[in-house]
């Protein structure tokens, strides 16, 4: 082992550790649950911008993403380059929306969004139980990541090092919560940032220049520098499909849809969506670029996914290296401690105080549900990702499928269609959910696309019939949603809400 790597990134998961100290020794604002789950509503745009961004760049992009264009060559760098507006159309098509009628019903979960919305239990529980499911999935794939980071730097075997990492994002998120998850974030975002551009110019200086690199590629496989790949194999239908899965249909996911409820203001939305779209560009430029770049530099990989720690060892003085690995560890970091946040409120407070609860708790009694359901969680977690396997970019595009499978329509057409009823919901629900585990789990592609683009479609037309077949939604609900679409400014995060979930 080399102190010059081991220091900095245990001095960083140590910053993380006692960032969720300091955070939970600072006065409560609000009751427990709304403060712990959603951190009292108070996100500024600097915040929410890294925020969005630091929870979408996974490890998936900083590890998974970077060994596709390993494998791959530029072609997937074009391709990846299709994510960029991920923050201008979630914060753009739900912001604003999200946010007015959260206040007035007092929402702090998606769930609480589809219960104001749609008025049915029915839908909430399979929510629930759908996002549980994949965040399970999606939260294995970073654990896997960063326990193969640390492997790859450290020395230490793939189990230590996955006890280590799962530990400290444990540790911080149970101790200091959502305001915890989005502070962190912040820092990690711009860790990410600047280990991400310290890298691509590492990666070229070593290489003698983008042409030098380039020309190698070709000598290597011509189809590493063209746009469709090696083999052709980024066809039209795989990009359509990608387009959808990673772009478009990310506006369904719900460890991103929450943070539309949870900004200040409407001055907070519009800086995130700035800060956010040009941080995002340069992260997923910067990493992917890096990786096909990479397949020169580091040609003997067996196990692309170790890509990009293996060019920060490659390429950068050990201190250095050490200093922005923290890049990949906080992208892994923000997007798990997101997810581990949502499935404890979904589990605390939208299935055991709404459904299971025959009295109302006490605050403490919910303090220990919710710090003892993030625990469980993420031991679970843990034990799945034990066996990993050798490329996780697909697995985790597998669980982001799942959940837009289920929630795209519901969340989107909720807001923005007053016709919607909770027989659509509940129809595009179980339609986009079993057409996608049934073309995902047996490999059928319809015209050459991804399950998720037909997925879309039939619980898209689902949504549609099982509504118009059912009464329409009760009055308050239509002048709730309807008044929301002409809204220009939110209220307060302490005005009195005038329906409760």
């Amino acid at each position: 082992m080399d102190l010059n790597l081991i220091v900095p990134l245990i001095s960083y998961l140590l910053l993380m550790l006692g960032l969720g100290l300091y955070l939970n020794r600072q006065p409560q604002q609000g009751s427990f649950i709304q403060d712990y789950f959603l951190g009292n509503r108070s996100m500024g745009g600097f915040v929410l911008a890294m925020t969005m961004v630091a929870t979408y760049a996974s490890a998936s992009s900083f590890i998974g993403g970077p060994g596709a264009a390993y494998s791959m060559g530029l072609g997937w760098v074009l391709l990846a380059m299709i994510q960029v507006p991920t923050v201008w159309l979630t914060l753009g098509v739900l912001g604003k929306q999200f946010a007015y009628i959260a206040r007035r019903v007092n929402a702090l979960t998606i769930n609480d969004m589809l219960y104001a919305r749609y008025r049915s239990s029915l839908v909430v529980i399979l929510a629930a139980l759908g996002l549980l499911a994949a965040f399970i999935a999606t939260m294995v794939v970073q654990f896997i990541g960063g326990a193969r980071l640390l492997e790859t730097v450290t020395g230490l075997s793939y189990q230590d090092g996955l006890i280590i990492f799962a530990s400290t994002v444990l540790l911080y998120t149970l101790i200091g919560g959502f305001r915890a998850v989005v502070l962190t974030d912040a820092v990690q975002g711009i860790l990410m940032l600047i280990g991400t551009v310290v890298l691509v110019v590492g990666v070229l200086h070593a290489g003698g220049g983008a042409s030098a690199i380039f020309s190698q590629l070709a000598a290597l496989d011509p189809g590493l520098v063209t746009p469709q790949g090696p083999d052709n194999f980024l066809s039209s239908s795989f990009m359509l499909s990608f387009w959808v899965l990673v772009c478009f249909g990310v506006i369904g996911l719900p460890h991103s849809a929450v943070r539309c409820l949870a900004y200040k203001d409407s001055k907070a939305m519009h800086r995130g969506i700035m800060i956010g779209t040009l941080v995002g560009a340069l992260l997923m430029f910067g990493m992917h670029f890096a990786g096909a770049l990479g397949r020169v530099l580091v040609p003997e990989l067996t196990v692309p996914d170790k890509v990009l720690p293996t060019l920060m060892l490659t390429v950068l003085p050990p201190v250095v290296a050490g200093l922005f690995l923290a890049g990949p560890m906080a992208a892994i970091m923000s997007t798990i401690d997101s997810q581990l946040i949502q499935a404890s409120a979904t589990l605390v407070k939208d299935l055991y105080l709404n459904y299971l609860s025959r009295k109302p708790p006490s605050e403490q009694l919910i303090k220990r549900a919710s710090r003892g359901v993030t625990l469980v969680i993420g031991v679970i977690v843990v034990w799945a990702a034990l066996s990993p396997p050798d490329m996780i970019i697909w697995l985790n595009l597998l669980a982001f499928g799942a959940l837009q499978a289920i929630f795209f329509w519901p969340l989107v057409l909720g807001l923005y269609w007053w016709r919607g009823t909770a027989t659509g919901a509940l129809a595009s629900m179980l339609t986009g959910a079993i057409s996608y585990a049934v073309l995902a789990t047996l490999g059928i592609k319809l015209f050459g696309m991804h399950a998720i683009v037909p997925s879309l479609v039939l619980s898209g037309l689902a949504y549609f019939i099982g509504s118009l077949l059912s009464p329409a939604p009760c009055a308050e609900v239509q002048a709730l949603f309807g008044r929301a679409e002409s809204s220009t400014e939110h209220p307060a995060p302490g005005a009195k809400h005038e329906t409760s979930t």
